[in-house]
């Protein structure tokens, strides 16, 4: 509590002149003296008075106010409120101002899309490509889409004593219908490719007539339907089934179905994704590579799993937390396995789009498929033993980012665990040969637990919307427990992309690859023979590929394509060497309905 004290001080209303009070004084002294003449010419005798006290002033005590004096002041005075008021007089003016116009603006032309292409192109090699994309819009919410794919070559490679032509065609369909709360979508399509096992290694104890009774050719066969449904304001999010039927010449059979339901909800700020995974396999093959079963090679593999994650958002900071858990069931094996993985990403904005800093350390379950083993090398045999690979971790750490508008990069190191993991090595020969692929020509599976650490760079140079630059190296570094070598995995990888749009009319483009050294075992010792593991090496490659292409208008273009320019017969895969120098040209037409 605070107490003020003020010292009061009283104030007359008429004040008096100082003059005045001289003047009153002197007049006082003066009567004064005037009586005391009187008197003393009376009876009074003259004394003398002498004051001998000081003068001693005090001052008196201060004490509280107890309310706020008012302040009577006839100098005080109120605002008055003053109102006023504006007489407008309309004042003629000679001044016509000039009429705006806006300036004019170069609009870029508008560059029209059409629905629907065709391409057709022929080339050296008695080779074919041809292409065909359609989309059908059926009304605002729905549309239909069409693509299909044919690429062909009649052989001719040098110094290959075997038919090699091969054939690659497929066709997908597909059904899109947007609704306001719900999307739905259908997918259809089929497959055929042909191949041959041309890749013989030399054989001194086959003679001519035996080379020619050998029968090279496989086919495979696919089809696939899929349907997807995705909500928009629903806790269950989206639901994906697929399907897939493949088969070959030699009555392999396969059948894959997955089904993967999506939930997501939100605590607070943040968004929780749980994915339940449905993985089912089963197919067969007719015989086994050394003819030891008699009956059908086998498989029936179920894989459950259920993966949930949840991801924070914090200024610059992203984080996906998660974890899959899965449940394998073997059948025909016998064999049940549980296994863990961890989910964890993350990434940091360390400066704007400069500099970002990334890691994770992720893991899952991948289920290895006869079509997937088809995709990567065509010359697999029949005879493959399928099961999972169990990709214990992938440790990963990186810097991605801006460096301006015109270089991006990003770099990434990481160390990964896999067990089980299949390697393609090339088929020794058997004790009898029945197909086409019993003369050390083709290719299986063996299995290898494997940590492989990698080193990965990127850069990519965007010029100007016309040049374009990325360039990718990879490097390999794998420790194996059983086999002694990492087969057909090489140790370096690199490769460049440029995209140049020369004019409005001329584009060019090119790709460049390149393919260290890798090991693989040599086929031209028999089975039947010990110590069968000898292994050869497979030289690195330089593949070059460059296209140029003319556009007549926006609808009609021309192209002209050369592949394997450095002209190398290198070898993919053993004693498979691919054709020289290619070239194809052909015509592209755009068009809408």
């Amino acid at each position: 509590m605070s107490i003020k004290f003020q010292k009061m001080i009283s104030r007359p209303h008429a004040l008096v002149k100082p003059e005045k009070i001289l003047f009153l004084c002197l007049s006082i002294m003066s009567f004064g003296a005037m009586v005391a003449q009187e008197k003393e010419e009376e009876t009074i005798e003259t004394e003398r008075v002498v004051i001998v006290k000081a003068y001693t002033p005090t001052i008196s005590d201060a004490f509280k106010i107890k309310s706020t004096p008012i302040l009577n002041d006839s100098v005080t005075q109120q605002k008055k409120e003053i109102r006023y008021s504006i007489f407008s007089v309309p004042v003629a003016s000679t001044f016509t101002p000039a009429k705006g116009r806006a300036a004019s603006i170069d609009k870029p032309k508008r560059v029209p899309i059409y629905d629907n292409y065709a391409t057709l192109g022929f080339g050296n090699f008695t080779s074919v490509l041809a292409e065909f994309y359609s989309n059908f819009q059926l009304s605002r919410s729905d549309n239909m889409g069409l693509y299909l794919h044919h690429n062909s070559s009649q052989g001719g490679i040098e110094d290959v004593q075997l038919e090699d032509k091969f054939y690659n065609t497929f066709l997908d369909l597909n059904y899109t219908s947007r609704t306001r709360d719900y999307t739905y979508g259908i997918e259809v399509g089929v497959e055929h490719q042909l191949y041959n096992w041309y890749g013989l290694p030399e054989l001194p104890v086959l003679t001519p007539d035996q080379i020619n009774a050998i029968d090279p050719q496989q086919s495979y066969f696919g089809a696939k339907i899929g349907g997807k449904l995705q909500f928009d304001d629903l806790h269950f999010r989206r639901a994906t089934l697929n399907y897939r039927f493949f088969a070959d010449e030699l009555s392999s059979v396969e059948h894959h179905v997955v089904a993967q339901p999506t939930f997501e909800f939100e605590i607070g700020d943040e968004l929780i994704t749980t994915n339940f995974i449905v993985d089912y396999l089963n197919g067969s093959f007719e015989r086994d590579l050394d003819l030891v079963l008699q009956t059908p090679n086998e498989y029936s593999i179920l894989n459950l799993g259920v993966n949930p994650s949840l991801v924070i958002l914090r200024d610059n900071l992203t984080i996906n937390l998660g974890a899959a858990v899965f449940y394998s069931i073997d059948t025909k094996n016998n064999d049940n396995d549980f296994f863990i993985y961890p989910k964890v990403t993350a990434s940091y904005r360390l400066i704007d789009e400069t500099v970002i800093a990334y890691g994770g350390l992720e893991g899952g379950l991948k289920q290895n498929t006869y079509r997937d083993a088809v995709q990567n090398n065509p010359y697999v045999s029949p005879t493959l033993i399928l099961t999972t690979t169990n990709n214990q971790y992938d440790a990963f750490v990186g810097l991605k980012g801006k460096v301006s508008d015109v270089v991006s990069y990003n770099f990434r190191a990481s160390y990964s665990s896999e067990d089980d993991k299949p390697l393609f090595v090339n088929n020794r020969i058997p004790t009898l040969q029945l197909e086409g692929f019993d003369f050390g020509n083709s290719f299986s599976y063996r299995y290898d637990d494997i940590t492989t650490v990698t080193g990965y760079g990127e850069l990519n140079f965007n010029i100007n919307k016309k040049f374009k630059l990325g360039v990718t190296g990879e490097y390999f570094s794998y420790s194996l427990d059983d086999e002694q070598e990492a087969w057909n995995l090489p140790e370096l990888k690199a490769s460049a992309i440029v995209d140049y749009q020369i004019t409005d009319q001329w584009f060019a483009g090119a790709q460049l690859f390149y393919v260290g050294e890798r090991k693989d075992i040599n086929t031209a010792i028999p089975l039947s023979l010990p110590n069968p593991e000898a292994t050869i090496t497979l030289d690195s490659y330089f593949d070059a590929n460059v296209n140029l292409g003319y556009r007549f208008n926006e609808q009609l273009s021309v192209f002209v394509k050369g592949n394997n320019l450095a002209g190398e017969n290198y070898q993919r895969w053993a004693n498979f060497p691919v054709q020289g120098i290619q070239f194809l040209g052909g015509v592209t037409y755009k068009f809408n309905y």
